[in-house]
């Protein structure tokens, strides 16, 4: 595997931007009452850093930590920053009241326990004393992704006591501050500050422990009484200078064995060393006699000279001073050696010289000297050296940032507010800092700008701007072309004071080199950039002209003939470079961005340089190319350095096998925010260099094929070969580059996990906007490419920035190239719901990109669904699916990858496609797809099964009954089948459709649609669902008659038993009226069906047999009772009348509902007065209408001598009786109509002898009620004879002798037709009688009582007459005969 492309000496600065709109700082102020110095002496801002002693071992909880600082007037910002987790509440701010920060001002040292921050301003000295990380975090393994700062609780410091703050003496008068300090803590906790002090020599002022008591002590270091003994007497100061000539311009110091040293390099140019035990100078060297040609220095003091130590086991200590002498500096580098007797002598190593550019700072390590400049154009300059072993003092580049465009190109169809708010808010142009110190001026500093989200700064730029283009304008109505000059001229200005900041912000402070990792940060005013190894083909491309045309060999390729033709290649591509206009430039931009063939876009390029070829451009590049000896090899090692393109999946060689605290500490390597913003900013600077080579390179090969003068024979090659891949290079570049600048969208929580789908990676909600490429390391790349870099390297203890920070560049930029087959980076943006950003990806590698086809239309499809273009993403799912038995990532979504790829894995994709197309709910796209989905699965009937039953789902669901119907009877299982239908019937019933139900044809499946019906009529609630009027409906469709009545009879029996409410008894009715109906509708042989089972005992499918309590199989009776019509009918009039009962009389329901018999029935009916239905009933059921007569009569009894109360009730139940007739002629009362409706049965049902009115009138007589007339009247000519005998039995003698003298006179024929009597006695008339027992019993009673006498004797006369006629008659006709 290629691991890091070849790396040269010179480095490349990478911006860490910030992207939050203000940094969080801590803001402490530390007064210790001081009066600003008169005066006002300005100091020059700095800044600097500290790097932890264990920052560079992998397993410290320091590793890749370091502290920053900057000074500005009387404020210090410290920051301590991890590149390998995100430290919270990192950043301090420290106002030191009326003083002024020293440049350098700050010193950081750490102690066991401890991480001391020593300042120094104009008037205090200062010391913060701080927990250790180490003392923070006790246990080696922190497995958090975020940790403490050890600022954390600086805000609990008390900055003013004497332990931490004190103030400087200074002499009376003395207006000056010191110029320049260096602190350093002892052994024994104390901490030392030393001052350059304005009347020279040197203020050592000490605090004492931070632990202990004690008072501070100040001591001078003078030259005056030593240094005259050791050096002869010099003037305090020099000629015509007021400043003494010993004021140190800069301090170090060193502690070596038990003592320390400090070193000044002084205002007359020579270097002093101090002993800070003995208090003497050790040691004074004049630093000119290092310096060849210093005439005219030595009389003038120096300005800006420095001094820098650095100390390594192998050298020794090395000091490196700078002379800064007008128009030529001069790096000398000394090493320190010890002689006999304490005393000391510096060598020479090396004497560098340096442009003549201001030096704002440098760095010395044990073999390199790192300087920083400004140049006459006020641009950043950083350089390095090693200084042992410098070829002709050549130093090395390093490539800074350059500033953003002043002009920006805007083309014809673009916006213009879209272009400048693109390159405004790109990632790697402009700090949000910038931005908003731009937008407060923009808006005339109204009010402060809170601390804002990225988004929402950019909706107030253009508000801001837009307000500014409207408040300016007069007139109402431009023209396009107007507006948007107006537009370009408002946008411009405000970019232009955006770049103001930008360049203020980028000023740069100081240098900081960390001795462990070898990582240099430039710090910068408003933040901090890092320096990153450059790649060989970038160096080549990026170096400055007197670099490139002076190099002669490059690491690009060993043979020494191909690395100089590549050589010279580059500096033609270099001509190429300079000569592309900036519209042709933007053109081939957009052609890449459009799509079209990079191949042409620089054929059109060239075109347009030949025909502007003012100042023979092409000439000079043609005159190049002749010296390049074999131009083919050149441009192909150039191309084969450049791709990216590799055969191993990122994740090394396998899990590591390392112990647990390694593997935690990899887990966090390079993962803070710092760290993830660097490395992808390093991607995005490789591309867009790349991007620019590889269009360059295009270029030159379409001159090539113009020219063809020393390419003729390699034509073919270079036509086929080489001009398609570097246009597929350049296509991949500018994906690189168009991503690593594309900003992801925040998800909120509740989407993201709502979308994220178990297959994809784990999701990393972002704290703050990034782009894709920096959420996708985050979430998943880092930890893959840290395993790979750590499989395959032996030790795990050093982090070697250089080499690191390059392999994890490389191997990042390999896991986002499209032509590998690891497909990540898309599923990275699918799981974290970037569809916009994808669907762009997926757009740009369309044409030319190979690999990964069909997992790129899967993505694609994935993105419409998200959209809500669900036709658009079945195309491309569909057009996935081909490609599915090739490609890693549809076969890990098959879950495929350990099985044999079989043609299964295809039907598995459909189902994967199937399921995603459901969670989104789009059935009818279900349905077209598992319908091409069966086509597949011919030879597979269980998925098959599975389609079709998905297919009858979806369009059941949809309301498509029909087509459920249609897949229902494809399903080829069974029992799938079966549930389906199952399903149609409850889905039907509950939608209330049934008349599709009823009406589909059901071919071999009638049984089981009547099955699963009357399964689920009996097993669910009858009132709330009407399973058995569908089955009725079923039948009766069918014309099955007899089973439409067998289900409606069972539905009413179970109503019966079950729903004892009125409405239950109303169904009940109807039920046995339409199974009635049915029976009615067969001939009469046919017309029966079998009693349906009581009880819950019907035989469901799959039910367990039922066993009685000896445990034995219960055996059901096979006993089978046949129901006929005229039982049906008895049913019926039972319910009805029941029914009748319920509505006349509700509290009856309970008790008569399903169980009252037609005996009891009758009863209450009566009671109720229903008398029409009791007497329906008894005739259906053939009992006898006693009750019913008793009942009524006895109700008339009531109604007789009742209030007018019970009138009033009597209504109620009279209406529900019916009367034969109606008396209109006189107002008739509820007694009457009672009586009239008695009178009317007793007509109606008359039996043979008159039982009816025996009944009704042995009741009357009962209750001591006389006889209405008419009742008398009509039992007598009925059963005269029992008349009389019910009067006897109720001793009602005088009524009894009453009828007997009728009775008598009728036989003796006056008024024989009142009693039934054809004719009267006479000899020719039928024979007659009289009821002797009866009458000789009322005449017994009557002789009895003394009151009766008269009637006695009445009765006697008349039954002697009519003896005496029945003498006569009896004779005559014993004579005629």
């Amino acid at each position: 595997v290629k691991m890091a492309a070849v790396l040269e000496r010179s480095f490349i600065e990478i911006c860490g931007f910030e992207r939050e709109t203000l940094p969080r700082f801590r803001e402490i102020t530390v007064n210790l009452g001081l009066t600003a110095l008169p005066g006002g002496v300005k100091y020059p801002d700095s800044a600097g850093g500290f790097h932890y002693e264990e920052s560079g071992k992998l397993l410290s909880i320091t590793s890749n930590r370091c502290i920053h600082w900057s000074t500005s007037g009387d404020t210090v910002q410290l920051v301590e920053q991890s590149l390998d987790t995100n430290l919270l509440n990192n950043a301090v701010k420290l106002k030191i009241t009326h003083c002024h920060l020293l440049p350098g001002g700050v010193h950081i040292q750490e102690t066991l326990n401890n991480v001391i921050i020593l300042i120094v301003t104009n008037q205090t000295v200062h010391r913060l004393v701080l927990p250790h990380p180490t003392r923070m975090y006790r246990s080696e393994l922190v497995t958090e992704l975020q940790m403490q700062s050890i600022f954390t609780d600086v805000g609990k410091l008390s900055l003013q006591d004497p332990a931490h703050s004190a103030a400087i003496p200074s002499p009376v008068g003395q207006t000056a501050g010191p110029s320049a300090s260096a602190a350093w803590l002892s052994h024994q906790g104390e901490a030392h500050y030393a001052l350059a002090s304005p009347a020279g020599g040197i203020l050592v002022i000490t605090l004492p422990p931070h632990d202990t008591q004690g008072s501070i002590t100040i001591l001078e270091l003078k030259r005056s009484s030593v240094m005259q003994r050791l050096a002869g007497w010099m003037p305090t100061a020099i000629r015509g200078e007021q400043s003494p000539g010993d004021l140190a311009l800069s301090l170090a110091v060193r502690e070596l064995e038990d003592d320390t040293f400090i070193f000044a390099l002084c205002q007359d140019h020579k270097l002093r060393m101090w002993s800070y035990r003995d208090q003497v100078c050790l040691m004074e060297t004049d630093m000119l006699e290092y310096m060849p040609a210093c005439r005219g220095v030595k009389g003038s003091p120096g300005q800006g000279h420095r001094l820098r130590l650095a100390f390594s086991p192998s050298t020794g200590l090395c000091l490196a001073v700078y002379l800064a002498v007008p128009s030529r500096g001069q790096f000398t580098v000394l090493q320190l050696v010890a002689t006999d007797n304490n005393r000391y002598s510096l060598d020479h190593i090396s004497s560098l010289f340096a442009t003549q550019e201001t030096l704002v700072d440098f760095a010395l390590t044990s073999t390199d000297i790192w300087g920083l400049w400004l140049d006459d154009t006020n641009q950043t300059v950083v350089k390095y050296i090693n200084f042992e072993h410098s070829t002709a003092g050549q130093w090395n580049q390093v490539f800074v940032q350059p500033a953003p465009e002043e002009e920006v190109h805007i083309g014809a169809d673009q916006d213009p507010r879209e272009t400048y708010l693109d390159m405004l808010f790109s990632p790697l142009r402009f700090t949000a800092s910038a931005i908003v110190k731009a937008l407060q001026i923009y808006r005339r500093g109204t009010e402060r700008i809170a601390d804002l989200p990225w988004e929402t700064l950019k909706k107030e730029v253009t508000v801001a701007v837009e307000n500014e283009l409207q408040s300016s304008v007069t007139e109402f109505e431009f023209s396009q072309e107007e507006y948007r000059q107006l537009q370009v001229e408002f946008w411009s200005k405000f970019y232009a004071c955006c770049l103001q900041y930008q360049e203020a912000l980028a000023t740069p402070l100081g240098l900081l080199l960390n001795p462990h990792t070898h990582m240099v940060c430039l710090l910068k005013k408003g933040f901090v950039s890092f320096l990153l190894p450059c790649f060989a083909v970038d160096h080549m491309y990026l170096s400055f002209d007197e670099y490139l045309f002076s190099e002669e060999d490059t690491p690009v390729s060993e043979d020494p003939e191909v690395a100089r033709d590549v050589m010279q290649l580059v500096q033609c591509l270099r001509l190429v470079s300079d000569a592309v206009p900036g519209d042709m430039a933007y053109e081939m931009e957009k052609a890449l961005e459009h799509l079209q063939s990079p191949e042409r876009a620089a054929e059109m390029v060239l075109e347009n340089l030949l025909a502007n070829d003012n100042e023979n451009v092409i000439e000079d590049i043609q005159n190049k190319l002749q010296d390049i000896r074999n131009p083919v090899s050149a441009m192909a090692a150039l191309i084969r350095e450049m791709d990216l393109e590799t055969d191993s999946e990122p994740g090394g060689e396998g899990p590591l096998t390392t112990g647990l605290s390694v593997r935690i500490s990899l887990s966090q390597l390079y993962g803070s925010s710092v760290a993830v913003a660097v490395i992808c900013q390093a991607v995005c600077q490789m591309a867009m260099t790349r991007v620019l080579f590889c269009r360059d390179l295009l270029i030159l090969q379409q001159l090539y094929l113009r020219l063809g003068d020393n390419v003729r024979d390699q034509l073919l090659q270079l036509q086929q070969d080489l001009i398609p891949r570097s246009s597929h290079l350049l296509s991949s570049y500018y994906l690189l580059k168009h991503i690593s600048q594309s900003l992801a969208t925040a998800v909120p929580l509740d989407i993201m996990y709502a979308h994220t789908h178990p297959r994809y990676t784990d999701t990393t909600v972002m704290l703050s906007p990034q782009t894709v490429v920096e959420l996708f390391y985050q979430s998943v790349a880092r930890k893959a490419i840290v395993t790979q870099i750590y499989s395959q390297q032996q030790s795990t203890a050093l982090l070697h920035w250089p080499q690191m920070v390059s392999s994890v560049v490389t191997l990042l930029a390999q896991q986002l190239w499209p032509n590998n087959p690891g497909f990540q980076f898309p599923e990275c943006l699918m799981g974290n719901c970037q569809y916009t950003q994808l669907q762009e990806y997926v757009r740009l590698i369309g044409p030319w990109c190979q690999v990964n086809v069909g997992s790129c239309r899967f993505m694609l499809g994935q993105c419409y669904l998200a959209n809500g273009e669900g036709q658009k993403a079945l195309q491309c799912f569909q057009e996935a699916a081909t490609e599915v038995e090739k490609e890693e990532f549809l076969l890990r979504l098959t879950g495929a990858e350990e099985e044999e790829v079989t043609a299964a894995s295809r039907l598995q994709y459909y189902n994967k496609v199937l399921r995603l197309l459901e969670d989104v709910g789009l059935p009818e796209l279900v349905i077209h797809l598992a319908t091409l989905a069966i086509t597949e699965a011919v030879n597979d009937p269980r998925s098959q099964a599975a389609l079709w039953t998905r297919i009858f789902k979806h369009h059941l669901d949809l309301g498509h009954n029909s087509q459920a119907y249609e897949a229902l009877t494809q399903n080829p299982d069974s029992s799938r089948q079966l549930d389906c239908l199952r399903q149609l019937v409850v889905v039907l019933c509950e939608r209330s459709q049934l008349q599709d139900l009823v009406q589909f044809s059901y071919v071999n499946l009638h049984d089981e649609v009547v099955s699963i019906i009357e399964s689920r009529a009996r097993a669910v609630d009858l009132m709330s669902h009407n399973y058995y009027e569908l089955l009725y409906a079923f039948h009766i469709n069918r014309h099955n008659y007899r089973k439409a009545g067998t289900v409606m009879f069972e539905y009413g029996m179970r109503l019966g038993r079950e729903v004892r409410t009125q409405l239950g008894l109303q169904k009940q009715v109807n039920c046995y009226l339409a199974s009635l109906n049915c029976l009615r509708l067969i001939r009469p042989d046919y017309a029966w069906i079998v009693q349906p089972s009581s009880g819950a005992v019907y035989e469901r499918p799959g039910a367990s047999p039922k066993r009685n309590y000896d445990g034995e199989f219960a055996t059901v009776s096979g006993q089978i009772d046949i129901l006929e019509l005229k039982d049906l009918q008895k049913e019926y009039t039972l319910a009805r009348s029941r029914l009748n009962l319920a509505q006349h009389h509700p509290p009856t329901v309970c008790c008569v509902a399903g169980s009252a018999s037609a005996v009891e029935m009758v009863t209450l009916l009566v009671q109720t007065g229903l008398f029409d239905c009791a007497l329906s009933l008894c005739q259906t059921f053939k009992l006898s209408l006693t009750p019913i007569f008793e009942g009524l009569a006895f109700k008339c009894i009531k109604l007789q001598y009742g209030g007018e109360e019970s009138q009033n009730e009597a209504w109620n139940w009279l209406a529900a009786n019916q009367l034969s007739t109606i008396i209109t002629t006189k107002e008739s009362s509820a007694t009457d109509e009672a009586w009239r409706l008695l009178a009317s049965y007793l007509e109606t049902h008359p039996t043979q002898n008159a039982q009816h009115h025996r009944c009704v009138i042995n009741k009357l007589l009962s209750h001591g009620v006389p006889l209405p007339d008419w009742m008398v009247n009509t039992y007598k000519g009925v059963d005269a004879a029992a008349l009389l005998r019910l009067y006897l039995n109720y001793d009602l003698l005088e009524e009894a002798a009453e009828l007997v003298l009728e009775y008598v006179d009728a036989l003796l024929g006056k008024g024989h037709q009142y009693f039934g009597i054809e004719r009267p006695l006479s000899a020719t008339a039928s024979l007659v009688w009289l009821p002797y027992t009866s009458i000789d019993q009322l005449l017994q009673a009557l002789n009895e009582t003394q009151t009766n006498a008269s009637i006695y004797n009445k009765l006697q006369d008349k039954l002697n007459d009519y003896h005496k006629l029945v003498d006569q008659t009896t004779r005559r006709r014993l004579q005629a005969q």
